[in-house]
């Protein structure tokens, strides 16, 4: 099994600025702040076991009944008890996306078949993908936009998917993590099919949304009530913790915060990507927060020992060396990162 490695390792890498990790340039709310800070004395206390009020809150925001949410520690743990719960012995995922998919797959058990989504296409998934989805597979994957590459599939083509995919009885997966930071996001979720297709699952996350990847929060939306009474089976009594459910709540409330986050990032996007280009950088067409390219070897030890991280992404499957995935942050920061990597290029 291949070892994963992920962004975001500031512990190894400290006093850096982190454009691994695919998180809110903004960093967590302040109410989300003083709303951990505000229940230290509960942890003296179990978490509530069915997160009743962060399930209320998060109902009425997603507009969707709270027998269809699953709350877990993290999305990835919903991964894993996705594996555990439908026990899928064929499995197929594009390639390159998370890795955590084909981890949480092989966890269980599954066989797990690749379809690679092609450099000349621009890693786009197209209507082949359709011709893969036999009766010989159990269970796909998909991140929209993917991750590393930040390629937004279509809704028109997810929604043959979805039908390809009850047609042969393939459960659907579908990650939204990064979906919040598309521009008219709502044209592409799949929530309002959620009660036409039992067959699939979406996943969301806390984490990038508002910052707060410590504090570890996902949830999923799944109309099949007996696949969500075994995910609960699955995971771990009190699996997400009184700060985690208390920030939560509190996030819920920074629809404000969300917006603002979403022009920063369209305008910094922007920037950032036109700057690359000028360093000579082959960008992709990434619909998220993170922007996807291709460059010289070396750049990730490069921007290293100038106290920046960046994601080198040789590791997903499909992928080489020299493909690289940076977070979009604030222009201070980014300005940074272009003058480390163009600092680099002068001693190459």
């Amino acid at each position: 099994m291949r070892k994963l490695i992920h962004g975001g390792d500031v512990y190894r890498n400290p006093d850096c600025i982190d454009f691994s990790a695919n998180i809110n340039p903004l960093g967590p709310p302040d109410s989300v702040k003083k709303a951990v800070a505000a229940c230290v004395n509960d942890i003296a206390h179990y978490p509530d076991v069915q997160c009743k009020e962060l399930k209320r809150r998060l109902g009425w925001a997603e507009q969707m009944e709270e027998e269809a949410l699953i709350i877990g520690n993290g999305a990835a743990e919903l991964i894993f008890a996705l594996g555990y719960s439908l026990r899928p012995k064929r499995a197929l995922l594009p390639q390159p996306t998370f890795a955590e998919y084909e981890q949480a797959l092989l966890a269980a058990g599954c066989e797990v078949f690749y379809y690679p989504l092609s450099e000349e296409n621009g890693f786009r998934l197209t209507e082949d993908f359709l011709q893969v989805l036999t009766g010989e597979i159990d269970m796909v994957f998909l991140c929209n936009p993917n991750n590393p590459t930040g390629v937004l599939t279509e809704r028109d083509l997810l929604i043959q998917i979805l039908n390809r995919c009850k047609e042969k009885q393939i459960f659907l997966v579908v990650d939204e993590c990064f979906l919040d930071f598309v521009e008219e996001a709502e044209a592409f979720e799949l929530k309002e099919m959620t009660g036409l297709y039992s067959n699939l699952f979406l996943l969301k996350a806390f984490t990038k949304r508002y910052a707060i990847p410590g504090l570890r929060l996902g949830y999923g939306i799944c109309q099949n009530k007996e696949l969500l009474e075994k995910m609960e089976q699955a995971v771990q009594p009190w699996n997400v913790s009184v700060p985690a459910q208390a920030a939560g709540i509190a996030a819920l409330e920074e629809d404000a915060y969300v917006r603002r986050a979403k022009v920063l990032i369209r305008e910094e996007k922007a920037y950032l990507r036109k700057e690359l280009i000028r360093l000579g950088m082959k960008c992709y067409a990434s619909e998220a927060n993170y922007i996807f390219f291709r460059g010289e070897k070396g750049i990730c030890e490069g921007c290293r020992r100038q106290g920046i991280l960046i994601r080198d992404c040789q590791n997903y499957p499909g992928l080489s060396e020299g493909f690289y995935r940076v977070a979009v942050r604030t222009r201070n920061e980014n300005k940074k990162l272009i003058e480390g990597i163009e600092r680099w290029q002068k001693q190459l």
